[in-house]
């Protein structure tokens, strides 16, 4: 390809707009333009590499025993019924109505859809294992669309569904996936570690996040430097806080003392009162389906929501408002306790680390007064123990006892073993062996393919611009003549060089754009063309070439040996991709 014969806005100025290192790069190389909040156009470079993501995901869902399949965007909210989703993902659905009135829902995801197709087609245990795929594009109505094409209201997406007959034949799928998964990603030039994760609005009951480490990430991970234990903060346990809850009870019954003003954690462990954080007990009310319900953690903890959600198997979670909370104890937040003005009705869920905990202060459920000497098992009616809180850095792992550590990363991948949850629902069904029928057993997974793009500009850049993989580059070679007058000897060697590569099945840009060095120079790093070959009257007059790998040392070649010497270079960084 020729320069002046595509499309490449590079910008020398950073975008207002863009807030993180990958998402600005994205446009000053040229590779998007943005419509609007979270709708994006993908420009000729983009695209290629964009293509070049999907194709090593094709080929590895295919090696992995995946069939391709294309399903419908626009889905019916009948189905979405059907499951449950569609209360518990409304604020992630597009709902449109089409001229009769009838509605219709864009689909974020295809559960509902590829579960209905296999209640269907199939009936015996002897059509399974089967596993569907598709690369296509999703729909979620995010409220607050940034950093790119990292969190998108359209996006494409690898989803795949496996079909099995057994949990041991599932997990077996699951197994494959999981090892596709981390193939995929190594071929893309990304460094990626997969964590435990909790499995959300999709549900099932074991998942895995594969994630790229990036200081702009949206996700906490928690991991031990072993390598033995990773999980996303989500779902991550410790072997408590650091702190130890204090155990030993003064045998004083609970004491009521005035706190006015003081509606804080913080503000209660300063002067006068000077109760350390670690000694308080934290009280948040939330609505849980129709219900109100009092969540305890100690002070110096913060709740894990997805964990509460998770452990209490409803996406139905909010926390209350003051109105709500007023209502049914009579207290603002700030003052509130499980001690007494606690309604028999309300449930009360108490994180495990205050089992035992003594001499502990609460809010008394009045406005501006507490309650010191609190004995938990004594004085407060826990309905259930949970694990609820999230963990912190330092705290020592549950598989090797050493230090976790927490870092900001970026998903770009999802594994999920479902069960039954959506075959239950939508009849997907077989006849085992001896005439009995069973619900399928499910798995889900999938890849954000342009938020791996983007993540892999996330990774692989430097000061310059982009330092794209080979394997998802655009271009392989970016040919710069640095003399584009049509009978330089710069422009005419160039031309043979263009044409020679290309017969080599070199994928090679030329850049015959009438500008000078710098700028031809600058636009190649920027773009991040894995290696660029320089022909300048200069060189030339000494039979020479520059080659010069992004990021890497230029290298003086001889004209003879140009084509020689950049297939030889391409051929060889090729080889790393393949796995």
């Amino acid at each position: 390809m020729r320069w002046s014969q595509t499309f490449v806005p590079t910008l020398k100025e950073t975008p207002a707009e863009a807030e993180i290192v990958s998402h600005q790069l994205l446009l000053r190389a040229g590779l998007v333009r943005k419509l609007s909040g979270g709708l994006y156009t993908f420009l000729p470079l983009g695209l290629r590499s964009l293509k070049k993501v999907e194709a090593i995901v094709r080929a590895e869902m295919d090696r992995a025993g995946g069939i391709e399949v294309l399903m419908p965007a626009l889905q019916p909210p009948e189905i979405w019924h059907q499951s449950g989703r569609y209360q518990t993902m409304v604020d992630a659905l597009y709902k449109l109505k089409d001229r009769a009135g009838k509605e219709w829902v864009l689909g974020p995801t295809h559960e509902e859809v590829i579960t209905q197709l296999v209640a269907n087609e199939f009936n015996s245990y002897r059509q399974f294992p089967r596993n569907f795929y598709q690369i296509q594009l999703k729909f979620r109505d995010e409220i607050r669309p940034r950093f790119g094409l990292m969190r998108a209201k359209e996006f494409i997406m690898k989803d795949a569904y496996s079909f099995d007959v057994s949990d041991e034949a599932a997990m077996a799928s699951y197994r494959r996936m999981y090892e596709a998964y981390t193939r995929i990603f190594a071929r893309c030039g990304l460094r990626t570690f997969p964590v435990e994760a909790d499995t959300g609005v999709i549900g099932g009951n074991y998942s895995h996040e594969f994630m790229v480490p990036a200081e702009t990430g949206e996700n906490d991970v928690a991991y031990c430097e072993s390598g033995k234990y990773a999980a996303n903060v989500e779902k991550a346990v410790s072997r408590g806080p650091l702190l130890p809850t204090p155990v030993v009870s003064s045998g004083a019954t609970p004491e009521k003392f005035p706190t006015p003003g003081v509606v804080t954690i913080e503000a209660l462990s300063k002067a006068p009162y000077q109760i350390p954080a670690f000694q308080q007990i934290k009280t948040l009310v939330y609505r849980i389906d129709s219900g109100i319900a009092l969540i305890l953690v100690r002070g110096d903890d913060h709740l894990n929501e997805p964990k509460l959600i998770s452990q209490l198997g409803s996406n139905a979670v909010r926390p209350a408002t003051s109105e709500e909370i007023f209502a049914s104890l009579a207290a603002h937040p700030g003052s509130l306790g499980a001690v007494s003005g606690v309604p028999a009705a309300v449930p009360v869920f108490a994180d495990l680390a205050l089992q035992g905990a003594c001499g502990m202060v609460t809010g008394a459920n009045e406005d501006g007064n507490h309650y010191r000497h609190v004995d938990i098992a004594r004085d407060i009616r826990v309905t259930k123990w949970l694990d609820l809180r999230t963990v912190q850095a330092g705290e020592h792992c549950v598989e090797t006892d050493l230090p976790l550590k927490i870092r900001r990363a970026i998903e770009v991948g999802h594994v999920f073993k479902l069960g039954t949850k959506y075959s239950e629902k939508l009849n997907a069904t077989y006849l085992s062996e001896d005439g009995q029928r069973h619900p399928v057993v499910m798995g889900c997974y999938g890849i954000g393919i342009t938020r791996t793009l983007q993540a892999v500009i996330e990774q692989c850049q430097d000061k310059d611009g982009i330092r794209w993989p080979l394997s998802v580059a655009p271009y392989e070679v970016c040919l710069t003549p640095l003399s584009v007058a049509p009978q330089s000897p710069a422009w005419q060697l160039a031309e043979q060089v263009y044409r020679d590569l290309e017969l080599a099945g070199i994928q090679v840009i030329l850049d015959d754009r009438d500008e000078r060095p710098g700028v031809k120079f600058k636009d190649s790093e920027l773009a991040g063309f894995p290696v660029r070959l320089a022909i300048g009257e200069k060189s030339l007059a000494k039979g020479e070439v520059e080659l010069k790998p992004r990021g890497g040392t230029l290298e003086v070649v001889k004209v003879e040996d140009a084509v020689r010497r950049v297939v030889e270079w391409v051929t060889t960084e090729r080889a790393k991709y393949v796995i």
